[in-house]
Parts: C-alpha cells; sequence; structure tokens
C-alpha cells in the first residue's frame, strides 16, 4: 500500500481537480460580464448617506468585531436587533400587520399579511426577507413590506421561512415553494384565488425568490406577473468579481464575508459542499446556472459599490441572453439592499417608486 501511494495521490488530485471544476464551479459566468452603466447616480457625500454609513459602522461593523458571547449568542443577538427595527418603528395608522400561517408537510409556516387602507385582497404579494439565511423575520422587514402596501395597494404576505443553522438549507426553500403555492388561494381575508401576483425578496431572500420562479416554471404553475429582487445572491460559487473588488464598499456585507475574504475559492467550495452537502452550483442554491428562459419580468436592484453588484449585473444578462424580461437599475454608492433606510436615504423612496413603475407596466396594479 506504501508503494501504491504515490501513484494514488496523482489520481486524487485528478479526480478532486474534476469535481472542483465541473460539479463545484459550474458554468463559466464571465461571458455575462458586459459593462453596464449605474442607472442613478448618488452623491457619496450626502447628508443621508453619511448617516446611513455611521449607522452600519455603529450597529454592524463594531458588533461584528467585538463578537461578545458564543456563536449562539450572538445569533440570538442579531436576530433581536433585526426584530426590533420593526418592532420599533412608527407607522402610518392606516397599515395594518396581521398574523396568519400555512402547514405544509406538517411544518407550520408563519407570517403576517401586510396591508394599507384600500388595499385589494386579491392583489398578492409574496415578500422574502433577507438576512443572510440565518436571521430576519417578517418583523425585521416591515419597513419595505409597509412602503410596497402604500404603493400598490397590494395585500403582502411576508413569510417566515426556516432559517439556518437550526434547519437545513434545503428547508428555506421548502417553504417559500408551499407559500408561493398557499397565496395562490388564500388571502388576507381566507380562501380565495388570486387575480394579481407578485414576488419580492432582498438579499438571501431575493436569491429564493429567483430560485423560486425557476421552479414555478417548471412545475407549471400560475406564473407572477412580476418579480422584483432588491440586491440578490444568485451565485454561491463565489465567482463574481465584486464580492472582493467592493469589500472594503459594503460595510454591512463585509462583517459577514471578513473571515472569508483571504481563502481561496476552491477552499470555499469545497467547505460549502461539506457544510451543507449540495453543490454551491446547485441551481436551488445558485438561481443564475438554471435556464433563465420562459421566465416572468424580473426587476433587480442593486447598489454598484456592493459586494452583490456583479451577482445582479451577470444575473440580468444571462436572463435577457436566454430571452425572459428582466431589468438591473443599479445606484451608486449606497449600501446593500439600502430600501431599508427609507428614513435616512430618498434614494430608498426613488427605488420604490421604481418598483410601482414596473408593477404597474407589468398589470400588477390593474384589475383583472
Amino acid at each position: 500500500m506504501v508503494l501504491q501511494l504515490p501513484l494514488l495521490l496523482p489520481a486524487a488530485g485528478a479526480a478532486a481537480w474534476a469535481v472542483t471544476r465541473f460539479h463545484l464551479k459550474g458554468e463559466n459566468l464571465s461571458a455575462y460580464d458586459a459593462n453596464q452603466p449605474v442607472t442613478f447616480e448618488t452623491d457619496p457625500d450626502s447628508d443621508g448617506v453619511k448617516e446611513v454609513n455611521a449607522y452600519l459602522l455603529e450597529n454592524y461593523v463594531k458588533p461584528a468585531k467585538a463578537r461578545k458571547g458564543s456563536s449562539t449568542d450572538q445569533l440570538k443577538a442579531r436576530r433581536e436587533r433585526m426584530d426590533n427595527i420593526g418592532l420599533s418603528r412608527k407607522f402610518p395608522k392606516d397599515i395594518t400587520f396581521t398574523p396568519d400561517a400555512l402547514v405544509s408537510d406538517c411544518n407550520k409556516i408563519t407570517g403576517e399579511w401586510v396591508r394599507s387602507k384600500g388595499s385589494n385582497p386579491d392583489r398578492r404579494l409574496l415578500y422574502i426577507h433577507g438576512g443572510a439565511g440565518t436571521v430576519g423575520s417578517a418583523l425585521s422587514h416591515r419597513g419595505i413590506t409597509s412602503n410596497l402596501a402604500t404603493r400598490t395597494k397590494a395585500s403582502i404576505f411576508a413569510v417566515n421561512y426556516r432559517l439556518m443553522p437550526e434547519n437545513p438549507r434545503i428547508a428555506s426553500i421548502q417553504d417559500v415553494r408551499a407559500a408561493y403555492r398557499w397565496i395562490i388561494d388564500n388571502g388576507p381575508d381566507g380562501s380565495a384565488t388570486t387575480e394579481r401576483l407578485a414576488v419580492a425578496g432582498d438579499s438571501a431572500g431575493g436569491n429564493l425568490t429567483l430560485s423560486l420562479i425557476n421552479w414555478v416554471r417548471d412545475m407549471g404553475l400560475w406564473p407572477a406577473d412580476a418579480v422584483i429582487a432588491i440586491s440578490p445572491a444568485v451565485d454561491s460559487t463565489f465567482s463574481s468579481p465584486s464580492l472582493r473588488n467592493n469589500f472594503k464598499t459594503d460595510l454591512m456585507l463585509q462583517t459577514l464575508f471578513e473571515r472569508f475574504h483571504k481563502v481561496p475559492r476552491t477552499v470555499l467550495l469545497w467547505a460549502f459542499w461539506s457544510l451543507y452537502r449540495i453543490s454551491p452550483s446547485e441551481p436551488d442554491i445558485s438561481p443564475i446556472f438554471a435556464d433563465l428562459s420562459d421566465l416572468p419580468p424580473t426587476l433587480v436592484h442593486v447598489s454598484s459599490t456592493e459586494m452583490l453588484y456583479d451577482d445582479a449585473r451577470r444575473y440580468v444578462a444571462k436572463a435577457t441572453a436566454q430571452g425572459s424580461p428582466a431589468q438591473l437599475q443599479s445606484w451608486s454608492h449606497l449600501p446593500h439592499v439600502w430600501h431599508t433606510f427609507d428614513r435616512m436615504l430618498p434614494e430608498a423612496h426613488d427605488a420604490f417608486d421604481e418598483i410601482t413603475k414596473f408593477l404597474k407596466a407589468n398589470n400588477f396594479m390593474r384589475k383583472a
């Protein structure tokens, strides 16, 4: 056996290379790197940008560097901090938040309906929150869902999918699929078939949104009239250049990637597979590796200075190349999912205005 070891090592190395190249990495996405100019320029020295950056330093960067307590305690603190964003916020009196739930495969999936005065119970939008798959909830994203409810007069269902690490990665995918099936035939007033349907999500929720619409198409289900993905993560193979190029300018995500920033990509790929037991190029996890033809009209928002910038650009480039009506709108010098900072940034309201225009253009706000 000792004599055979030198012969086995090259074979093992070749096998590992082949698995990495053809299974873990997936297709080469650099073909979708065509230059796309920023849609909306933002003044990096504006009062709003300065205020948000100061907030991120105080509430994201500093706590991440402190890392007090066990990893479990840190996760609990992050979840509480995010939920308190929604719980502590004052909303207009005509905005209501109503808990609801569905059951799928004996699993209870909770969420809440967000409505404004005059909302249409049959015009529904499924909202999928972000939070790296480990934090976030319907509570933490009330700022976004309330803005959408006010502008669209739709009934917004914000779903609380199962989070990691208590649950496997696939659990979140299963939950949003179940929520989509459910919202077709259930509204805020009970059982009723929808007239208009849209899906939206941010960050990890954007990932789930874009993965979901591939599945809906493949299953032949009622397609969404429109889809919105805000700063979505679409590529878990870590191939986007902006993951490294925009590390210093993305104060929110750099706290998550700080420990992995200088780790070789091959190591990250194998670590992902080891942790989740699924290839990082699997389309359910990385929707950009799916067939992106025959998808609903899709609007993607992203900041040119965030780490997921190239994820967004590449996704839209591939979707349009395969014939789907996808549109990219980008802003400069803004944080990841700046829509959550609507009390600080005028650009957040501009972004919601663009989303509203997109939904109107795709008949989501027209009566059936």
